[in-house]
């Protein structure tokens, strides 16, 4: 059967907010009684280590992709624009 959700709604079966107060019982929800639930996260350590890398910079026969960015070797340049080259990858 097709429910015409549209249509206004019969009042014979609706109740006033008063009435269904009154109905239903007073409920309250204690949530401080949940407990310390500190003790279930442990913060994981984080090492402090400094570790020494080495920048190589861009060589000769190497471009950088002005689509991905990505430093590639000059055989792989598909195409040059105005803004620079474009990878075989990018450019398919």
């Amino acid at each position: 059967m097709a429910t015409d959700y549209d249509a206004p709604r019969k009042s014979d079966d609706e109740e006033s907010l008063e009435a269904i107060k009154e109905g239903a019982p007073a409920k309250a929800v204690d949530i401080s009684d949940e407990g310390d639930h500190s003790e279930a996260f442990v913060m994981p350590e984080v090492s402090v280590e400094e570790d020494d890398v080495v920048l190589i910079p861009i060589q000769p026969e190497e471009f950088t992709c002005m689509e991905c960015f990505i430093v590639k070797h000059n055989t792989l340049i598909a195409k040059k624009t105005k803004i620079g080259s474009i990878c075989i990858e990018c450019a398919s």
